[in-house]
């Protein structure tokens, strides 16, 4: 039998029962609380603010959990602390999860909390990138490692990627600003923030606009916990969604709680503010509004596929589970 997780509501029902038992000398002992980690896939920031938030408020202990939440960044890679269970969830992204998938790993994807990928091209309003084909004859600044990125977009698009100059770049708004490219391959809420806050606004092309569909900040499991820790799951992943819905409600204080949780972390508030409202459009749809946060559909699993495709990965429909998060809103 699957157990129940113990909601608020069950513990304050717990507490009754055991007023009662009192009476006659019978306590019932505290019940302990299940650890678990949920393992990020950066460096702390408000992107990850519903975390924050639902621990704050202690969602989590309510639900017999004790989270801790385990920080990410260039060199702590998402999956491997989820194959070894020091992780119950991990939050990665669906082409990442399709190649540990690749090389065996047993990975689901029970969530997606960015409905639209954030990947956007950045550029300044005088000489703007707004539709793909706008590309053609520009100097693009990126990884070159993000090629296949940009060939997918190109290809989804019928533009001749011939026609672009890739220039390889470091990771910041610079060569962007000193007019040594035309456009960057960004985040929507990472280089044109950084731009903004230097009081330069920058025109943003997202590529979710123009077909190229690709889940990010998924949330992943195993597919024993699957089988074998349900109740942890839908108590960690209520937090979750809980935590969300109310970073929603009040951006501001989402960045407030982050810079006060983590201030050893060198966050800007303002900066944080500006990056909470741009997340906002990127992690809530028609979608999640018709059925909650985290959800996806048939046709979105087929239009990550096809993207996928493109990017040179394998996969099908069983990649995603739904079944978790069916629990968690249901």
């Amino acid at each position: 039998m699957t157990p129940i997780p113990l909601t608020r509501r069950r513990l304050m029902q717990a507490g009754a029962a055991g007023l009662a038992l009192g009476g006659l000398g019978l306590v019932r002992p505290a019940a302990a609380q299940v650890p678990v980690g949920l393992q990020l896939s950066w460096l702390h920031s408000v992107q990850f603010a519903g975390s924050y938030i639902a621990r704050k408020n202690n969602w989590w202990r309510d639900a017999g959990l004790e989270v801790t939440l385990l920080q990410g960044g260039p060199n702590a890679p998402v999956e491997p602390p989820v194959v070894a269970g020091t992780a119950l969830i991990g939050i990665s992204a669906a082409d990442y999860t399709a190649a540990a998938v690749a090389q065996g790993a047993p990975f689901r994807i029970i969530g997606v909390a960015m409905q639209k990928n954030p990947f956007a091209i950045a550029s300044m309003p005088a000489n703007p990138v707004r539709v793909p084909a706008d590309l053609v004859g520009k100097r693009i600044g990126m990884a070159v490692a993000n090629t296949p990125v940009l060939q997918a977009l190109c290809t989804l698009n019928d533009v001749d990627i011939g026609g672009v100059q890739v220039v390889p770049t470091q990771y910041s708004a610079q060569p962007l600003l000193a007019g040594e490219v035309d456009c960057l391959l960004c985040w929507e809420t990472d280089l044109p923030v950084a731009m903004e806050m230097q009081g330069v606004p920058a025109e943003t092309m997202l590529l979710a606009d123009h077909g190229y569909a690709l889940h990010s900040q998924t949330y992943i499991a195993t597919t024993d916990s699957i089988a074998n820790r349900r109740a942890e799951l839908v108590a960690l992943l209520g937090g979750e969604v809980r935590g969300w819905d109310t970073y929603r409600a009040d951006t501001d204080a989402a960045a407030v709680l982050t810079v006060e949780m983590f201030p050893d972390a060198g966050l800007d508030l303002e900066t944080q503010k500006l990056q909470a409202r741009r997340q906002v459009p990127l992690m809530f749809s028609d979608l999640t509004q018709a059925n909650g946060f985290g959800w996806w559909s048939e046709e979105t699993v087929a239009q990550n596929i096809e993207t996928l495709a493109l990017l040179g990965r394998s996969v099908t429909p069983d990649l995603w589970d739904r079944s978790i998060l069916e629990e968690v809103h249901g």
